[in-house]
């Protein structure tokens, strides 16, 4: 057992040095997605903030006119849009590393590059969008009269968090739609149950305590609540967030593991 152990830890190591050294093919292929969704679009980049303003508009209508959700002293818009641009980027990433592998199939079979490359390159694309409407939020902050405090310079901390949460779950998925193609169907269905079940929307406390350990779970959870923490103050989350970093750690352990170990067939398969 410890041998096997053993091996399977060098295998992802040495999976993971290639990866690394191989990081400019990660810049390569995320300008190339880049490329690929503006190209001959006259707004470019721009329409990155287009679905969540979008959405933002939707969501305060239902939530904040018909529903009547209360978010204290924080306008509805900006409390919604701060938990919309971490679960779009989060998303973002399980549906584009989920099927990295699938969408440069062609690639695979003509030349020999670390697999890993794919999802991680998605990484950055998805980061560019990010922070372009991270961009806007700051700006809604502080034309609406909130001031950026010192607590910002944890914002770094919180988006690797939400990095690591997303490849998580998306390098699990990049590795099984190459043999088993349903998961491409699933993935939409998975996210679009998913935003329900994080407080994106509405703040935790409106769930009921006794349900408040799914919550703690949930680690999406708790990379948007610090985030509003930080960026309105109020009270600091609770330490039990910290429950939800556990199954991350188990995800993305193992699916490292599974990827490596799959790895080697991925061209005959795809």
């Amino acid at each position: 057992m410890k041998r096997i152990s053993a091996t399977v830890k060098i295998g992802i190591i040495s999976n993971l040095i290639k990866t690394y050294e191989n990081r400019s093919l990660i810049y390569t292929f995320a300008i190339r997605d880049l490329k690929i969704t503006y190209a001959q679009t006259f707004l470019g980049v721009l329409w990155s903030i287009a679905r969540p303003l979008s959405g933002l508009l939707i969501y305060t209508v239902f939530f904040s006119y018909l529903l009547n959700v209360q978010t204290g002293n924080v306008p509805y818009f900006l409390f919604a849009f701060s938990g919309m641009i971490y679960w779009y980027y989060f998303s973002y990433l399980i549906s584009k590393a989920g099927t990295s592998l699938l969408e440069a199939q062609s690639i695979i079979k003509k030349i020999y590059f670390p697999k890993l490359v794919l999802p991680f390159s998605k990484v950055l694309g998805g980061l560019v969008e990010f922070g372009i409407s991270l961009f806007v939020l700051f700006v809604m902050v502080v034309v609406w009269g909130i001031p950026l405090k010192i607590k910002i310079l944890l914002l770094p901390a919180l988006i690797i968090v939400n990095i690591f949460v997303a490849l998580s779950i998306g390098i699990w998925l990049s590795a099984l739609t190459v043999r088993f193609r349903d998961f491409h169907h699933i993935i939409p269905y998975l996210i679009n149950f998913g935003i329900f079940l994080t407080p994106v929307f509405y703040p935790a406390t409106l769930i009921p305590s006794k349900y408040s350990f799914f919550v703690y779970l949930n680690p999406m959870a708790g990379v948007i609540e610090g985030f509003r923490w930080i960026l309105f103050d109020g009270t600091i989350p609770s330490a039990y967030y910290c429950i939800g970093i556990i199954p991350v750690i188990f995800l993305l352990i193992s699916g490292f593991y599974y990827f490596t170990k799959t790895e080697g067939k991925m061209a005959d398969i795809i």
